[in-house]
């Protein structure tokens, strides 16, 4: 009998199995999805009630205390502040083992491959699986192929998930703080200006994607920029900081909005910055 002829005749049994044994869908599959919907649907309700009924109070500061002790959470915050140089943006719990790839995948040689190289292959991988994967055979001992990559996936987006819930992000004000240790390398704390400079340059952004003297993080294919003043002056790098297009940078977002004041400073700064003494 040919492997074909072998697959129709199993298949003929497992129809005859489900015939003689088996339950049709209505009204067995139906009634035990309908209750397992309400049983969801319950527990959301639930805890939209627990949620709402424990805080209840309009001031954050109320959260905790034996009148609304917020079991999941207060119901209002502090208010949001659109100025803040301090909030670190994070992605949601489930997109956090894609967040820990982009740290493992650097643009420019990989970045590709770990945004969309990695999922695209996952769900190909997928979708695919129910055509290539065939056997009528559940009982897991023998399926040691299925199991171990099913264990390997779990644990994978397990340590990826909990790396990225964990990963620190320096924060402004962390990176404030090293100015001094900048001012000391470089020898500019004579420069109020460039000192100013410094706390701007820390507080802008420029670090999530320029290195200075070993803080910052390097992406995107951004240069150091502790030697900066090696190469260019104070207007060059100020006309380069607000509006990096004009001299083909299109990678790099305009600075403009920082206004004149602010960009003076960190050109001046940028301009002094040339290597550790």
């Amino acid at each position: 009998m040919s492997a074909v002829d072998e697959k129709r005749a199993s298949f003929q049994r497992y129809k005859q199995d489900v015939k003689d044994r088996g339950k049709p869908f209505y009204p067995f599959a139906m009634f035990h999805d309908t209750v397992m919907s309400v049983v969801v649907v319950s527990v959301i309700v639930g805890l939209a009630c627990v949620w709402y009924y424990t805080s209840g109070s309009h001031d954050p500061g109320d959260c905790g205390t034996h009148k609304h002790p917020c079991y999941l959470g207060p119901r209002w915050a502090a208010k949001a502040d659109p100025g803040t140089t301090n909030f670190v943006p994070r992605p949601d719990w489930y997109f956090y083992f894609l967040f820990y790839l982009l740290r493992i995948f650097k643009w420019p040689d990989s970045v590709i491959l770990g945004t969309v190289g990695i999922p695209t292959i996952l769900l190909i991988i997928a979708f695919a699986l129910p055509f290539l994967d065939r056997s009528r055979e559940r009982r897991l001992l023998r399926r040691p192929v299925a199991i171990v990559a099913a264990i390997l996936v779990v644990l994978s987006m397990g340590v990826l998930t909990y790396k990225g819930a964990t990963a620190k992000e320096a924060l402004a004000t962390e990176l404030v703080a090293a100015v001094p240790k900048w001012s000391a390398a470089e020898g500019f704390g004579n420069n109020p200006t460039a000192v100013a400079g410094a706390k701007v340059f820390a507080t802008a952004g420029c670090l999530n994607c320029h290195t200075y003297q070993g803080s910052g993080t390097s992406n995107l294919g951004a240069p150091d920029l502790s030697a900066e003043g090696t190469k260019k002056n104070a207007t060059t790098l100020q006309s380069y900081i607000a509006n990096p297009r004009q001299f083909g940078n299109p990678i790099m977002p305009p600075f403009a909005s920082l206004g004149t004041t602010r960009l003076h400073q960190i050109a001046t700064f940028l301009s002094v910055s040339k290597g550790a003494k």
